[in-house]
């Protein structure tokens, strides 16, 4: 959804759109509370303090389905993490997403390297309660200095021994923090249960690589570095079923990671 976010349109825009371009499947974001862009129709995000079903109304108008819901926020902090991610996993389940996609967000000062992951530990298993409850899917996304290894993103991951604590790998992410970013998605295979197609564009890898942990968006899929034919193959052999959620920055751009990417999937079932 986030391409939609350049034109300062709300929900419904961005979900009509994402259907006239041919997207089955759209991944929103959602926030507390009442933020005043949201409200006043200038941005996409959703509130939670909203009927869900108003949002599940919206999609099936737009015959297009949750992929998952971009939940962000600091599990290091779990005041804030633990009631906004339960109230996620409860609003996914109300629209049949499978998924909250997440990341351990900005780390605290005051943290050292092994309370970081005892406090993530007490907040994942606090949520992992009420995402058992409603079959719903916590994904860990590459996103920040913890996660932005393999090895870190996977320790994230297994914190807590549960079917219900799993992956959403974003490949511009992975890329850009330093990781192979195909070597890392053979290892998470175990654990996906959603994929961020982000591509990089080549002057942001070379500006950036390894001197970021993420980035808000990418550019179209196939104008960047990333190969999709090598991603969607190791996919396939991994016996991934679930979605190449696109994560771009303008409605050109997600026209085009369609484009790209179709033809791509089509040829991989052949």
């Amino acid at each position: 959804m986030e391409f939609i976010r350049c034109e300062d349109k709300p929900f419904e825009a961005g979900v009509e759109r994402a259907a006239r371009i041919g997207y089955q499947w759209v991944e929103p974001m959602v926030h507390n509370g009442r933020e005043l862009l949201s409200e006043a129709g200038y941005f996409h995000s959703f509130s939670m303090d909203n009927d869900p079903l108003e949002m599940r109304d919206i999609l099936d108008r737009h015959q297009v389905k949750a992929s998952g819901l971009s939940a962000h926020c600091p599990l290091m902090r779990p005041e804030i993490s633990v009631p906004y991610l339960e109230k996620a996993i409860r609003f996914a389940a109300a629209i049949g997403a499978p998924v909250v996609n997440t990341d351990e967000g900005i780390r605290p000062a005051w943290l050292d390297d092994d309370e970081c992951f005892h406090v993530m530990r007490y907040t994942l298993k606090k949520v992992l309660q009420i995402a058992e409850r409603h079959s719903v899917r916590i994904g860990i996304e590459p996103h920040q200095s913890l996660s932005k290894t393999t090895d870190g993103l996977l320790k994230i991951a297994t914190l807590v021994p549960s079917p219900w604590l799993r992956v959403n790998y974003d490949l511009g992410n992975a890329f850009l923090g330093g990781a192979d970013p195909y070597q890392g998605l053979e290892a998470v295979l175990p654990l996906l249960a959603h994929v961020h197609a982000k591509d990089i564009s080549v002057q942001q890898a070379e500006s950036e690589k390894g001197k970021v942990t993420g980035t808000p968006v990418g550019c179209a899929c196939g104008d960047g570095v990333i190969d999709w034919v090598r991603v969607v193959r190791i996919l396939r052999a991994g016996d991934y079923h679930g979605v190449l959620s696109v994560e771009c920055g303008k409605p050109g751009e997600a026209e085009r990671s369609l484009r790209h990417l179709k033809p791509i999937l089509a040829a991989s079932e052949a």
